[in-house]
C-alpha cells in the first residue's frame, strides 16, 4: 500500500489540469506559483465556524437569495470517499473519522475542480480553509478570497446540534469522540485563520445563538453590504 504522502501527491495530479488559455493573466507569487483566477474576476467567500455552527444551513439560503455556488469542502471529500473506484476513499475516511484535517493538496484540488465545473463566478467555500497553510496555499494557487464569513457559536450549542444530527445523518464523524476532536482541531488550527483575516479587516462575524431566522437576517445584511461595497459583476446564470 502506498504511503499517505504518495497517495496525496497522486490525487493532486489527477485533479490538476492547466488553466484555460482564455483566462486573464495572473500575477506570480513569490514562491513561483501562479493563481488560476484573479480576485477581480470572481468572488470567493470562505465560510468558517465550529462544527454544528450552521454554516451549511445559512449557505443554502445565501445560494437561493444571491445566486452563489456553494462548495462544501467536507461534502467534496465525502463524495470522493464514496466515488466508485476511488483508491483514496479509505484515506479520506480515516482522516474524517479521526477528526483530523485532510491534507490540503487533496482538498484544494477538489475545490479547484469544482470551481472549474461551475458556470458561476461567486463562491461560498464552506468549511475551508481549516488551517493557515490551507489559506495561504489556496490564495497562492487558486484565487485571493474576498471575505471570510465566521459563525461564532458556543461549543455547548454546537455539541447539542451535532448529537441530534448524528441520530439520522449516518456521518462517521457525528459521534461524541469525533466531535470532541473536531472542536479541538477548530480551536487550535482553524481559529488562527479567522484571526489572520481579521487583521486584514476581511471577516464578517455572526453570532449563532439567536433563532435561525435572526441569524440569517444578520448574514444577509452583511452579504448585501459586502456586495454593494465591492460591486462585482453579477454571477452568471
Amino acid at each position: 500500500m502506498k504511503h499517505h504522502q504518495e497517495q496525496e501527491a497522486d490525487l493532486l495530479k489527477s485533479y490538476t489540469t492547466p488553466a484555460s488559455t482564455t483566462q486573464a493573466p495572473t500575477q506570480t507569487s513569490a514562491s513561483g506559483a501562479k493563481p488560476t483566477w484573479q480576485k477581480r474576476d470572481m468572488m470567493v467567500i470562505f465560510v468558517l465556524g465550529g462544527p454544528g455552527s450552521g454554516k451549511g444551513t445559512n449557505c443554502a439560503r445565501l445560494v437561493e437569495d444571491f445566486g452563489f455556488e456553494h462548495l462544501s469542502a467536507g461534502d467534496l471529500l465525502r463524495e470522493e470517499q464514496r466515488r466508485p473506484g476511488s483508491q483514496y476513499g479509505e484515506l479520506i475516511k480515516n482522516y474524517i473519522r479521526e477528526g483530523k484535517i485532510v491534507p490540503m493538496e487533496v482538498t484544494i484540488a477538489l475545490l479547484k475542480k469544482a470551481m472549474r465545473r461551475s458556470n458561476k463566478g461567486w463562491f461560498l467555500v464552506d468549511g475551508f480553509p481549516r488551517a493557515m497553510d490551507q489559506a495561504l496555499k489556496f490564495e497562492e494557487t487558486v484565487v485571493e478570497s474576498t471575505a471570510t464569513l465566521y459563525f461564532e457559536c458556543p461549543e455547548s450549542t454546537m455539541l447539542q446540534r451535532l448529537l441530534k444530527r448524528g441520530e439520522t445523518s449516518g456521518r462517521v464523524d457525528d459521534n461524541i469522540e469525533s466531535i470532541r476532536k473536531r472542536f479541538s482541531t477548530f480551536t487550535n488550527t482553524s481559529f488562527p485563520v479567522i484571526e489572520y483575516y481579521q487583521q486584514q479587516d476581511k471577516v464578517l462575524k455572526v453570532s449563532c445563538e439567536d433563532d435561525p431566522d435572526k441569524v440569517y437576517s444578520d448574514v444577509k445584511n452583511l452579504m448585501e453590504k459586502l456586495i454593494n461595497d465591492r460591486n462585482p459583476r453579477t454571477p452568471q446564470q
